[in-house]
Parts: structure tokens; C-alpha cells; sequence
């Protein structure tokens, strides 16, 4: 999501310019104190751009961003699926989120492969009414599979150990990719499919939002605040329960009293008038810390049942 905040014009004194000088000094000691001491601060190694096909109608050339762990051999893989904010901020770095999700799992000895499906198709944010592209959105698990293809290419990589993660926009690629009536997943996969996906907040989580009942033999972890707002927990909760009774593998955490976003690293709850939805509601998104550490155990527990031997 994008994450833009008006902070409005205020007027220093000397004096007070002096204290808010100490204070961006002593913030950045912390800050980068904290970077130092933290073991999942950054990915073990820096991203490599690579570029692959997706498996839309276009064939479109997609952009991808790989980080390896240092362990060598062939490793787990996951697929990442950035949100509707698209994967990079406005000084075109990583969003802290990804990052902080790439150097948990590399630490872990996974690959991550970070899908952007926006840069390629010259597209920008879609988190608006306004600016939201369906065939841009419905061509995303196409994306989902051309990465799959490019990872079990790979030397580094263990082909039928690959998994699948996205946020939000990114959850509902994942559900639209999964599911039985693939909207991306090719005829034939020699090296097989995604063994396991993790959807966190993700749209298109309710009946309407699939012509038929969903179904997936691929295991699914959904994780969801309760107070989530833009993708609310309830519809989800309710989709999930059919899909479970139709034999679906399955699994749901809902996290009491957080919001969308929750797993973000230090960002605090605040709301986005500017992606204000055709309902009128605007959403609310920040870290829960509780959830969050909660899910840095769960997700990569989920991970290892499917993708570690």
C-alpha cells in the first residue's frame, strides 16, 4: 500500500530547530543501531534484477527480484506477489514489508523470487477505485506460473519445492492462481505445481468474486486482521469454510483487533483517504505487533511442512 502522510506546516524557532536537529541525530543512531542488531534487517544477499515471461497472452517480459540464501545447493523457493501499491515506493526501493519477509526466509534457507507486474505493463498504483486495472489484476497469475517456471529452471532451486506468498491484491492473485479453474496455471507443469501458498489480507476472498465454488488441491494458509477493514475478515472467513467443506487444504488465522497491513514493520495505524472505496470507507492500515510476530513463527512453520524435507 502506498503509505504517504501529510504532516502538515509548522513554524521553528531557533531553539526548537536545535532540539528537532538532536532528535533526527539520536532517531537515526537508534535506527541504525537497530539495523545492525537485527538479524532479519536485510536479505542475506543483495537482490539480482532477472527477467522472465509470464504466461499471459502477451507473453509479457516481467521483472524479478532474486534473493538467495547463503547455503549453496538446490533450495526451497518462494514466489512473492507485491500488493496494489506495486512493489517498489516512490524512491524505487523495496517495500519494507517484502524486504523484511525476504531476509526471514532467506535466513531460512529459501530462495525468493519478488514478482513486479506493474513496471512491465507501465502501470502504477491500483489501489484506488480510479486507477484499479482489472485485466491487469486478472493477468497477474499468469505471472504467478511464469515465475514458477523461471524458478524450476534454476540450478539453485528445487523444482518441486516451490511455494507462493502475496499481500493483499497480491493474496487474491494467489487465490485466483491456486484454485482448481486456474486463471494462469498451464496445461502441462513437468516439475509440478506450487506445493504450498500463503495469502495474507487478501481481495477476492468471498463467493462473488469466483464464478465457481472454489476448490484447491494446493494447501493454503490465509492470515487476516479481524479489524481489517478494506478486505474484511468475515466474507473471507465464510469463503474459506466452503472451500474447506469441499475439501480444500485449508488453513485461516484471524488476528483480533488488527488491521490491514498488520505485518508491516513499524508503521503506525493510519487511515488512506485517497484510496477511499466505491462504499465510502477508507482503510485503515498498520502494524499489529502481536500478529505480526505471530505470523514471522506461523508462515515459515506452514512453509517447512510443504517445502522442507
Amino acid at each position: 500500500m502506498s503509505q504517504t502522510k501529510d504532516f502538515g506546516k509548522y513554524t521553528f524557532t531557533q531553539a526548537h530547530g536545535a532540539w528537532l536537529r538532536h532528535l533526527v541525530r539520536r532517531a537515526a543512531l537508534v535506527a541504525l543501531m537497530a539495523l545492525v542488531a537485527s538479524p532479519v534487517a536485510r536479505p542475506q544477499a543483495a537482490e539480482e534484477k532477472v527477467h522472465f515471461p509470464s504466461l499471459d497472452a502477451g507473453a509479457t517480459v516481467l521483472d524479478g527480484y532474486l534473493f538467495r540464501p547463503a547455503e549453496a545447493g538446490r533450495r526451497p523457493a518462494v514466489v512473492f506477489l507485491h500488493g496494489c501499491a506495486g512493489l517498489f515506493n516512490r524512491r524505487h526501493d523495496i517495500w519494507p514489508r517484502e524486504v523484511a519477509w525476504a531476509a526471514r526466509l532467506t535466513a531460512l534457507g529459501y530462495v525468493v523470487l519478488m514478482v513486479d507486474s506493474f513496471a512491465p505493463r507501465d502501470q502504477g498504483n491500483m489501489c484506488a477505485p480510479g486507477t484499479f486495472q482489472d485485466r491487469v489484476y486478472l493477468a497477474r497469475p499468469s505471472d504467478a506460473y511464469g515465475a514458477l517456471r523461471y524458478l524450476q529452471a534454476q540450478a539453485f532451486v528445487r523444482p518441486d519445492r516451490i511455494g507462493l506468498m502475496g499481500w493483499s491484491e497480491g493474496g487474491g492473485t494467489v487465490l485466483y492462481a491456486i484454485r482448481k479453474e486456474s486463471l494462469g496455471r498451464p496445461a502441462e507443469l513437468p516439475a509440478g505445481d506450487f506445493r504450498a501458498a500463503v495469502a495474507f489480507y487478501p481481495a477476492s476472498c468471498k463467493e462473488s468474486s469466483h464464478k465457481e465454488p472454489w476448490t484447491s488441491t494446493v494447501p493454503l494458509l490465509v492470515l487476516i486482521g479481524a479489524s481489517d477493514n478494506w478486505t474484511p475478515a468475515e466474507p473471507c472467513k465464510g469463503f474459506l469454510e466452503g472451500a474447506q467443506a469441499r475439501g480444500s487444504p485449508v488453513e485461516m488465522r484471524i488476528y483480533p483487533g488488527a488491521y490491514h497491513d498488520f505485518d508491516w514493520p513499524n508503521m503506525p495505524l493510519h487511515g488512506l483517504e485517497s484510496y477511499r472505496t466505491r462504499a465510502g470507507i477508507v482503510p485503515l492500515t498498520g502494524t499489529d505487533p502481536a500478529a505480526r510476530e505471530e505470523a514471522l513463527v506461523r508462515v515459515p512453520q506452514f512453509l517447512a511442512r510443504y517445502l522442507q524435507d
